[in-house]
């Protein structure tokens, strides 16, 4: 389990631990969420939910965590992840900030990141697969992704650049009423956490050259000649996917 960085073991009590608190914040009796999940004695569970969540399960039926899960793609695998509330993360595995992605939602969010899904993630699958062939052109999953001022304002610009087009860098330093700043615009673009539902592949230089992309700058090719018209299976440059 080296992408969720935890054992296997670690992986699969994270697992059942996120299915309890998703069951005590529906109203389960405790002692029946304890015994559903594997544990002996209500106890032994109760001391396993303290160490993850921090707070015992008769005090957490407000409590939320992060869940993440595992999304295969034409272009590699995704790590996706979600609150109760909305979608917090979509990035390939591959990426090399991603432990430092994983990181800013612990300290944004305080909330403890476990393996799991909930509807939001399941919404997002649905919507991934039809935007990989083509039949989805907007995203409707609801979505978190808190920041900088600065930053919340250039990746709300980013929602706005329509499928199929693509703004520079430039254009949305403008946008967010700061013309000078076209170098932290980059920045806050390289920072975001959910690839391609909030589209900074779209941006690229004002010469029109691709520039940069954390999930590399193929997989931005693919994804713009997927928006204008082209099949990603058919491009042999997914043969890059591992």
């Amino acid at each position: 389990m080296k992408t969720y960085g935890m054992t296997f073991q670690a992986y699969a009590r994270g697992r059942r631990l996120g299915t309890s608190l998703h069951q005590i914040r529906l109203g389960t009796d405790l002692d029946d969420v304890a015994l559903g999940t594997g544990y002996n004695s209500y106890s032994g569970f109760r001391e396993a939910f303290g160490k993850l969540f921090g707070k015992p399960p008769g005090k957490s039926r407000t409590e939320d965590c992060i869940v993440v899960t595992w999304i295969e793609s034409p272009l590699g695998p995704l790590l996706a992840g979600a609150t109760s509330q909305g979608v917090c993360l979509l990035e390939f595995t591959d990426r090399r900030m991603l432990e430092a992605q994983f990181e800013t939602l612990r300290r944004r969010f305080r909330k403890v990141v476990i393996p799991g899904e909930n509807e939001h993630l399941l919404q997002l699958k649905k919507e991934l697969s039809e935007y990989f062939v083509g039949k989805r052109k907007s995203f409707s999953v609801k979505l978190l992704y808190p920041g900088t001022s600065f930053q919340e304002r250039v990746w709300k610009e980013l929602l706005k650049i329509p499928y199929g087009t693509t703004a520079s860098y430039e254009d949305i330093a403008r946008r967010v009423g700061s013309p000078r700043a076209v170098r932290a615009v980059g920045t806050a673009n390289g920072l975001n956490r959910i690839a391609i539902v909030i589209p900074c592949h779209r941006v690229v230089n004002k010469s029109g050259e691709l520039g940069g992309y954390g999930g590399g700058l193929w997989r931005k090719k693919l994804l713009l000649d997927l928006e204008r018209g082209k099949s990603i299976t058919d491009n042999p440059a997914t043969s890059l996917v591992k």
